[in-house]
């Protein structure tokens, strides 16, 4: 089976699987998707961060003190995902965890004193990473590809059924 080219002048960008013809958009999201996390992961491993870290780290900065079950349904991962992601950021002093005193089992989370500068920095990295993405991209590019992709993540939340109620 041949694989088509997509037009563009990057060999590693004109090779279109004969399996994704039928969605050629969802095969370059997809492609996009992967090269963004890559990106986020580099700036983040600058940080002492996973990817995905961040995630958790900006929920906590933005809701304070949470029960792990709602943090876990937050970010929507695995909770034994979320679980490895908190053991690590407890271990660098970015998290504590500590009994619910409205209910004993339940696990509060909470973002340290010390992960205040993280903070300031994962800001730094996110508007890096924004920078880099949309390079080139004129103003009213950049609000339409923001539109579009909004309806995008409506079609495909619809599609899964289980969103995240947003804040």
């Amino acid at each position: 089976m041949q694989a088509e080219p997509t037009g563009s002048a990057d060999p590693a960008c004109t090779y279109l699987p004969s399996a994704a013809l039928g969605g050629p958009l969802s095969h370059a999201l997809a492609r996009v998707a992967r090269l963004h996390r890559i990106a986020a992961g580099r700036l983040l491993r600058g940080l002492g961060l996973y990817p995905g870290q961040e995630f958790v780290m900006m929920c906590l900065w933005d809701a304070g003190p949470v029960r792990q079950a709602e943090l876990i349904k937050a970010v929507d991962l695995d909770p034994s995902t979320v679980t490895k992601m908190l053991q690590r950021l407890e271990q660098a002093g970015h998290v504590r965890r500590r009994p619910d005193p409205d209910d004993r089992r339940a696990v509060l989370v909470e973002a340290t004193d010390d992960s205040c500068a993280l903070h300031s920095d994962v800001r730094r990295a996110w508007t890096d990473l924004e920078g880099h993405t949309l390079a080139g991209l004129e103003p009213a590019e950049r609000e339409e590809l923001a539109r579009l992709l909004a309806k995008v993540e409506a079609n495909l939340c619809r599609e899964a059924g289980d969103c995240p109620t947003p804040r």
